[in-house]
């Protein structure tokens, strides 16, 4: 049996005549930038989400980087975020200007440990990007009171967990700002580059939305300096017509995961923290394992596709030499680095192929703990 690590094509035969459908109106409208998709998706997410304002955005690094700047973030500036995360989350905070300063993550849920927060905070400290890993909701109340305490912006990186509550609210909506991606791979993926930046501010909306158009309101009369960088309107349409099924994508998610979860449970390895409800929607399942190389190359022959997430923690990454961190700075996602392994992972996995992975990696540790 061979399984990928996701499976575009499963998702896309179920919908493809509602997408064909979208992309052929689009077509033929000849309206291809900020058209109407693009306007009705924003009013369409910003209701899901439950938010006043959405600017849809080229890509979600883009989606950050505007972010920072709509808040004034630039040179002198420090940004506290995780190194245990995808480039882009520490990324925007140097493109702006400003000085990345990371906090580890917690064990469990490997998303910033809120109890190594105030220690990172100086006199130069402007914000914060807690990161929603995986689709697994970091404690963004704690975070978010921590961040009131000392006067900082919160912007929360949702970019893998589109769809995910904390207390019945969605991620991306406690903070200042929210920010999402729409890379084909995540829960809610467009087919090429797509962002989202969500926000209650008046003010902000309307900075974001102008330094997404080259700075202006009005065509050709550019009051600051901006980002091309626009939602595109076949993209736009894609999303509103997968945005109808994602609630139950991810809780068939959930629904793997739970399987996956009780199938597992027993072995050397440590399962990804569920969370209370809705808390985690697994854009990645992700396990810790001392053997992680070991068992990747076992799965491999056994035609299970595995990824890792991540290899190497943003403060070891080259682009980041200057910031004179070392082994054994951040211990916890250091760790998480060398033993992550994230196994298949999307809605139309069967119970065949749930079994037959979990089958195949309890079989891995059964070879490993025989004398």
């Amino acid at each position: 049996m061979t399984i990928s690590l996701l499976d575009l094509k499963a998702q896309y035969e179920q919908i493809r005549t509602e997408v064909q459908g979208a992309i052929n109106t689009v077509l033929e409208s000849t309206k291809f930038i900020l058209g109407p998709n693009e306007i009705y998706f924003e009013e369409e997410i910003a209701k899901y989400l439950g938010v006043k304002h959405a600017v849809g955005v080229g890509n979600g690094t883009d989606a950050l980087v505007i972010a920072l700047d709509s808040l004034g973030i630039g040179l002198g500036d420090e940004v506290i975020t995780v190194p245990y995360t995808f480039f882009a989350s520490a990324e925007c905070i140097s493109r702006v200007g400003a000085k990345p300063v990371f906090v580890d993550v917690d064990p469990t849920t490997l998303t910033m440990d809120p109890e190594k927060l105030e220690s990172a905070i100086t006199a130069k400290t402007k914000a914060i990007i807690p990161v929603h890993i995986f689709g697994r909701a970091a404690n963004i109340r704690r975070i978010t009171a921590i961040a009131q305490e000392h006067h900082l912006f919160v912007v929360e990186d949702a970019c893998q967990s589109m769809g995910a509550d904390a207390d019945g609210k969605k991620l991306g909506t406690f903070g200042d700002i929210g920010v999402f991606s729409f890379f084909p791979t995540k829960n809610l993926g467009a087919y090429g580059d797509g962002g989202l930046i969500v926000t209650n501010d008046d003010t902000l909306a309307e900075r974001m939305q102008m330094l997404r158009a080259h700075g202006s309101k009005v065509k050709y009369h550019n009051e600051m300096i901006g980002y091309n960088s626009r939602l595109d309107e076949i993209q736009a349409a894609i999303l509103r017509v997968k945005l109808t099924h994602l609630d139950d994508w991810n809780q068939k998610r959930q629904d793997i995961a739970r399987k996956y979860n009780q199938l597992l449970d027993g072995l050397p390895i440590q399962l990804p923290d569920i969370g209370l409800e809705n808390q985690h929607i697994f854009h990645l399942y992700t396990i810790l394992t001392d053997k992680r190389d070991e068992l990747k190359e076992f799965l491999e022959k056994k035609g299970i596709e595995t990824g890792i997430y991540y290899p190497l923690p943003l403060h070891l990454q080259p682009a980041y030499s200057e910031l004179g961190f070392t082994v054994g700075d951040f211990p916890v996602s250091e760790a998480a680095c060398k033993r992550n392994l994230s196994l298949p992972m999307y809605p139309e996995l069967t119970d065949e192929q749930i079994d037959y992975v979990a089958n195949s990696v309890r079989s891995f540790f059964k070879e490993e703990l025989m004398p």
